[in-house]
């Protein structure tokens, strides 16, 4: 009978490839020895939550059959695979270690989805991050690429995670209207995201920027936000520089003491040239990820004033009152005015006519501040 330490079992591991250098061990668990004949020994052991059998046999000569068998004789009536020899030698199966070939024998676990998988083995990253990364083609599973999340696998599969790595954005930049030690205020561009939805964006955002000025949620996507802006509309952002400050700024969106001004053009003619809109907003429960006008929705209130009109596009002020998620847009929609541009509730345009023109706030020490960005010259124009 061959003695077998777990030392020995981490180094027939490694030599498979089956086990790294940081593994330890330790990490060698229920370690048992047994003899199915007399000229082999059968160790079985679990290794990073899998059963595996290590058969010592000069006599088995590659022949998996032969091998199963030697498992069940010993009473183990398991179902898995004989692990090939990744190394350079004459023998498909088999392994020479001190002596004696040995052949490694993996239990196949019941089957998983290839993401419920992922996530027991990489605990620190999400399971949505998990199934983005599959569908991008950074999973293999004994080396061919699967982009389906529901792929099954088993604990037995050699499963390997490519990481991409992130974009250097350090060229990019954007537009500072202010900065102190406390505050950055910006005038974002139209199309530029507030922050990434998730690990596998690849394109350059507020956060990206906010990120070098910063030093509150720097380990998350969001650094440096309090508040967001929608992709296609442009205007005033402020950014907090550090923790203390994103507590001040936050409370005070919240608390809806800060006042925000919009400059937008409507496709059409409002009834009346100044009014307040007070309708609640809840989502669509055909399209979760837009919003309409609901009896059981959040409370919403955009207070409005003609600037100037056409009769076919008119210049407006919209004053929210609180912030819910594409409020202006579902307002002026309901009013059969909608925002000239507005690609989910109107009609597609050069761009959204949505601009964040001016935002009052206290910032640090008290101050009181109001900053400013012009409304473009294309919406006046496009109401004349």
């Amino acid at each position: 009978m061959v003695k077998v330490s777990s030392n020995d079992v981490l180094a027939v591991l490694r030599r498979f490839k089956h086990a790294g250098e940081e593994t330890m061990p330790r990490h060698i668990e229920q370690l048992k020895s047994s003899n199915p004949d007399v000229k082999n020994t059968l160790v079985s052991f679990k290794f990073n939550k899998t059963q595996y059998f290590l058969l010592f046999d000069d006599n088995a000569e590659d022949d998996v059959d032969y091998i199963q068998k030697q498992i069940e004789i010993d009473g183990n009536g398991v179902n898995g695979a004989v692990i090939e020899n990744p190394n350079d030698q004459l023998m498909t199966y088999g392994l020479p270690f001190k002596g004696k070939d040995v052949y490694l024998y993996a239990v196949q676990s019941a089957k998983k989805r290839l993401d419920v998988e992922l996530s027991e083995r990489y605990h620190d990253i999400s399971r949505s991050t998990l199934q983005k990364y599959i569908k991008a083609g950074y999973v293999t599973v004994n080396g061919a690429v699967r982009e389906s999340p529901k792929s099954d696998v088993t604990a037995a599969d050699s499963i390997a995670l490519a990481i991409p790595e992130q974009t250097d954005f350090s060229d990019e930049t954007l537009p500072i209207l202010y900065i102190d030690d406390n505050v950055i205020v910006i005038n974002k561009p139209v199309g530029v995201l507030t922050h990434s939805k998730g690990a596998m964006n690849d394109e350059f955002t507020v956060a990206d920027f906010f990120r070098r000025y910063c030093t509150y949620n720097v380990d998350t996507n969001r650094p440096g936000i309090v508040h967001r802006l929608d992709r296609d509309t442009s205007g005033v952002m402020i950014g907090a520089r550090n923790p203390e400050t994103a507590q001040l700024l936050q409370k005070q969106f919240a608390d809806r003491r800060t006042k925000k001004t919009y400059s937008a053009v409507v496709d059409g003619v409002l009834k009346n040239d100044a009014a307040t809109i007070d309708l609640p907003i809840g989502r669509a429960p055909s399209a979760p990820s837009t919003f309409r006008v609901d009896a059981k929705g959040k409370t919403a209130q955009t207070s409005y004033d003609v600037i100037k009109s056409n009769g076919t596009y008119s210049l407006v002020e919209l004053r929210p009152k609180t912030g819910r998620t594409h409020q202006l847009r579902v307002h002026m929609a309901y009013l059969n005015t909608p925002i000239h541009g507005d690609r989910v509730y109107g009609k597609v345009a050069d761009r959204l006519y949505l601009h964040a023109h001016s935002l009052e706030i206290t910032i640090p020490a008290g101050e009181r501040r109001t900053f400013t960005v012009p409304v473009p010259e294309e919406f006046s124009a496009l109401a004349d």
